[in-house]
């Protein structure tokens, strides 16, 4: 007996102490850390992630803010950032200073695959959980990480198999397939190939071009050559831009043009207009889609940003937050332990459809095939996610003509 009374005055005295600092020091605001690549080669891509992040911190402190049971009320939430300069070495040195020097209590996660590798580890190291947002490699299985979930479903072999599927009902016969030299270009380069001779689909071009290029007037010139009835650009976003313009200059128009990251930023609508028109690319989502919020947060986007959001990166990005968010509110603390089991065990309800994590991964969600279809991304891929039939052959360019 006396042991047990003991204990209850041992549990007591913790709770009176944890009580006494939250009342003498009253939380206040919740601090979210992360870098973002507001300068350098990712840096175009980036605008989209920053813009949804944002965008969350302006609607959740108009409403007052997140409520954590354990403060008895809602905290308004404030963001502390750096550029990381599209460097993962200047990223992981951010984060660090975020978490031992800043003590931001949560983080938000950077922009792309390669500098999400670099940072991950951090959130094993310090007990901080984290949300993959704008990654996606299939290497991401293989990290033991009890921290770290990642919310896409666009994992390259998940991707392509959907791809080369499209492909196949389509009746595409032969493809040429180019790729910038970066990680997750090549990734999905290593799943590609494989489903294409599974679909008997012929390749009659392959190569390779380097980060930051300038020009692909030669290459593009080099596939006009060959005739493909599809051209596959495993690109990054501003190879995008720089594929869509030569591609008109040099006069290729494949029937069938799907490029890997960039077409669904809304800055190329902009760019490009009915040059859009049948471009395909990756992504998993589409205001059209029937999941609560995704039409409003669209019109939301649009009406703070005066563009439209990435369908992508911007849609991944917000996301996290929400799961973020309701983590908290379910948890109802901000001991990330806590957070951290809550995310691991809890399913969620986002305008991408309802998300649970099973080991890291988001199995819910299918890998789709988006296209441009009158000025808007459609679903086209699978047939049971779709918010569109495909269109094949893509219309001609508007400006092309024939020599």
């Amino acid at each position: 007996m006396k042991t047990i009374r003991m204990y209850y005055f041992i549990v007591l005295s913790i709770t009176t102490v944890v009580l006494t600092v939250q009342a003498v020091f009253p939380k206040e605001v919740i601090r979210f850390g992360f870098s973002m690549s507001l300068t350098g080669i990712y840096s175009q891509a980036a605008v989209s992630q920053m813009n949804a992040y944002q965008l969350w911190k302006e609607e959740v402190n108009a409403r007052g803010g997140i409520f954590v049971k354990s403060f008895g009320k809602k905290l308004p939430i404030d963001f502390v950032y750096y550029d990381d300069r599209s460097s993962a070495e200047v990223a992981v040195k951010a984060y660090e200073r975020l978490i031992t020097n800043d003590k931001v209590d949560l983080l938000l996660t950077p922009w792309g695959t390669t500098i999400h590798f670099a940072v991950m580890p951090l959130a094993e190291k310090y007990k901080i959980p984290m949300i993959g947002s704008t990654a996606a490699s299939v290497k991401l299985r293989e990290v033991k990480s009890s921290y770290f979930w990642f919310i896409t479903s666009c994992l390259p072999d998940r991707q392509m198999k959907s791809l080369v599927s499209l492909l196949s009902s389509l009746q595409i016969k032969n493809v040429a397939v180019i790729y910038v030299q970066d990680l997750f270009p090549k990734e999905n380069l290593y799943f590609l190939e494989p489903e294409l001779r599974r679909a008997r689909i012929n390749i009659q071009l392959l190569k390779d071009y380097p980060v930051g290029v300038k020009d692909l007037t030669t290459l593009l010139s080099e596939v006009k050559v060959k005739k493909p009835e599809a051209l596959i650009a495993l690109s990054y976003p501003a190879d995008s831009f720089l594929l869509t313009r030569q591609a008109q200059e040099v006069g290729l128009d494949p029937p069938f043009f799907y490029q890997l990251v960039g077409p669904s930023i809304g800055a190329y609508t902009q760019v490009f207009g009915e040059a859009c028109e049948g471009i395909t690319t990756m992504g998993q989502w589409s205001p059209k889609a029937p999941w609560p919020g995704a039409k409003e947060f669209e019109e939301r986007y649009r009406q703070r940003w005066k563009i439209v959001p990435d369908y992508l990166d911007s849609v991944l990005a917000y996301v996290q937050c929400q799961i973020i968010e309701q983590a908290i509110e379910k948890a109802g603390t901000l001991d990330r332990d806590k957070i951290r089991d809550t995310i691991a065990q809890g399913q969620f309800i986002t305008i991408n459809g309802p998300i649970k994590f099973t080991g890291g991964e988001n199995w819910l969600t299918p890998s789709m095939v988006l296209q441009y279809q009158k000025g808007m991304l459609e679903i086209i891929w699978p047939q049971e996610s779709a918010t569109a039939k495909p269109i094949f052959p893509k219309p001609p360019w508007p400006t092309y003509r024939a020599q």
